[in-house]
C-alpha cells in the first residue's frame, strides 16, 4: 500500500480509508479481468465459473463502497446525486435532470413568493 504522507503521521481512520480505497481498486481490477475472460472464453462451463467469480467481486466492491460512504465525508452526497439516477450524469451534477432519483419530494406547484 502506497502512502503519499508518512505512515506515522496518519491516524487510524485515515489508514482504514486508504485500506478500503486500495481494496476497492483491487476489486474493480478483478471485475475487469474476470469480465474480459468471460467475454473471450469459448468453454461455456468456464464462462459460467468466471462470471460467478466476477459477480462475487462486484459484491465485494459494493460492500467496500458502502463502507466508504459510511466512513468518509463526501461519498454520501455524491452517491445520492449519481447512483440510481436516470438521464444525463453531467446534468445531474448541476441538478439539471428531472429524471434523476431523489430522496426528497416537493408537492409545490411553483413559487408563491411574487404573488
Amino acid at each position: 500500500m502506497a502512502y503519499s504522507e508518512p505512515y506515522e503521521a496518519l491516524d487510524e481512520k485515515t489508514r482504514d480509508i486508504s485500506r478500503a480505497i486500495t481494496s476497492l481498486r483491487e476489486e474493480l481490477e478483478a471485475i475487469d479481468w474476470y469480465n474480459q475472460r468471460v467475454s473471450t472464453s469459448k468453454d461455456l462451463a468456464l464462462k459460467e465459473v468466471m462470471a460467478h467469480n466476477r459477480d462475487e467481486e462486484i459484491e465485494h466492491a459494493a460492500m467496500t463502497l458502502e463502507w466508504l460512504r459510511r466512513n468518509m465525508g463526501g461519498w454520501d452526497e455524491e452517491l445520492k446525486t449519481y447512483l440510481f439516477s436516470a438521464g444525463s450524469l453531467v446534468e445531474a451534477e448541476s441538478g439539471g435532470t428531472e429524471n434523476s432519483s431523489s430522496t426528497t419530494s416537493s408537492l409545490s406547484i411553483g413559487s408563491l413568493k411574487d404573488k
